[in-house]
């Protein structure tokens, strides 16, 4: 049973909405019960939206939404990010880092440049660890990691499908592999340099006044280089896997508990699954221990994106209602005073979303709304498709859960010791650094 978003009322927003407040509020205002209860929590909001769902439904129509939820988006989703994080976290880069601000910098330039290629999860796994490793002996670097979330976690995923996923669902929906890099590379690249340069400016301002020292490795430092490098293939089979389920075509569709499963997404599924196996298998011992590397961040992502996925099931469906639903407010926005798309409105709403729901199912909700026709969006609807494509990429990093890596990079630097800003703290980061880029940026392209 598809859901009808047009015969929803706002009330089954509610269990969405309080998970959001108990992501934001209860790790500051009651840390030692989040910590320990984060799993239940997110499972008693998902129950206020499962339990009023049956009566209101049926159990057959709940099994349903169960089924397509978790077969078509929850288990794709985190056997990717499970394969990324497996593969990229036997892989420990050696050698004395030394914190400084050009040094952090580059690895955040370099991240950036990887993420289009093995997406913003996979370069952020890769790269999250050496670069907290390099700043230990500094007191402040909360925000070397909420920069490393704007730059590596998001925008630099901006240019391939391959970079992030709503524009992998776009891919799916026959949007050019090079059409995102064609019309957002201005946009990336300007986000890109301005955030670097900002970056190294706020960094090289604390590494004064903190007075760090370099110090002198000594000829006994072990050089630059990699340990566990045989991940490299498994990492680079994880990638091809990725972009094998969006170009190969058999026409073949399977059935489970009523959900249609491609042929490709199966075999994708399965093949990452063999990814996180041998990855396991064939890192070198002692590896992992060096990188300090546990399962408790995707855990924690686990749990709590089971919940918002399931949760957000009737806000989705809500947006996709466009004009016939509690958000008709919203889809009139998306036009002008004559009636043509505005490409600002686009952006901002298609952003706005990205940064509470999950960007993927966002950017698909207002592809939609704009036609849902891959050939007239990439015509004479570029600007429409630029604006939706950007504003997912760019904006999912406005909190922690508008995209995957954001939770996961925070969840692994707490674990390492960081002090990292809570949901709102952060929020106050990226309002006061990406929001008026974000302006400048859609003043000039949007």
């Amino acid at each position: 049973m598809a859901l009808n978003g047009a015969e929803l009322g706002l009330a089954w927003a509610t269990p969405f909405a309080g998970l959001l407040l108990s992501i934001a509020v209860m790790p500051l205002a009651a840390p030692a019960v989040w910590h320990h209860h984060f799993g239940k929590i997110a499972a008693a909001w998902t129950a206020a939206l499962l339990l009023p769902f049956t009566l209101a439904f049926g159990a057959a129509a709940t099994g349903g939404m169960l089924a397509h939820t978790l077969i078509e988006e929850y288990l794709p989703f985190t056997v990717l990010l499970g394969a990324l994080y497996t593969t990229a976290g036997g892989i420990y880069i050696r050698g004395n880092l030394q914190g400084s601000p050009t040094l952090n910098a580059g690895l955040m330039a370099l991240g950036a440049v990887l993420a289009s290629f093995m997406g913003t999860t996979g370069a952020s796994m890769l790269l999250i660890r050496p670069l907290i490793r390099a700043n230990d002996n500094r007191r402040r670097k909360a925000h070397v990691v909420v920069f490393f979330i704007f730059i590596v976690s998001n925008v630099g995923g901006a240019l391939t499908p391959l970079g992030d996923p709503p524009l992998f669902l776009g891919f799916l929906q026959g949007v050019s592999f090079l059409w995102t890099a064609q019309q957002l590379w201005a946009p990336t690249l300007f986000l890109l340099a301005a955030l670097l340069a900002l970056f190294w400016a706020i960094d090289a301002w604390t590494y004064r006044r903190e007075g760090v020292t370099r110090s002198d490795p000594g000829p006994d430092a072990p050089r630059l280089g990699l340990e566990g490098g045989i991940n490299l293939l498994p990492l680079t089979a994880a990638v091809g896997l990725v972009l094998m389920s969006g170009t190969w075509k058999p026409g073949i569709v399977l059935e489970l508990w009523g959900t249609p499963l491609p042929l490709p997404a199966l075999a994708r599924d399965l093949g990452l699954l063999a990814v996180i196996a041998a990855s396991l298998w064939l890192t070198p011992a002692g590896v992992r221990e060096k990188n300090r590397f546990s399962w408790a961040p995707m855990e924690e992502v686990g749990k709590l994106f089971i919940a918002i996925f399931l949760t957000m099931v009737p806000v989705i469906a809500m947006l996709k209602a466009g004009p016939d639903g509690v958000f008709a407010p919203v889809a009139a926005l998306l036009t002008d005073a004559h009636g043509q798309p505005s490409t600002a409105a686009y952006f901002w709403l298609t952003g706005g979303l990205s940064a509470v729901l999950d960007n993927a199912p966002t950017y698909l909700a207002f592809f939609n709304l704009a036609g849902g026709d891959a050939k007239t969006l990439m015509g004479t609807g570029a600007g429409v498709l630029a604006a939706i494509s950007g504003g997912a990429v760019f904006m999912g990093a406005m909190t922690y859960i508008g995209n995957a890596p954001n939770f996961m990079v925070k969840a692994i630097a707490e674990e390492r010791g960081v002090q990292m800003p809570s949901f709102g703290g952060y929020l106050l980061w990226s309002g006061a650094v990406l929001l008026p880029l974000l302006f400048v940026m859609a003043w000039i392209w949007m």
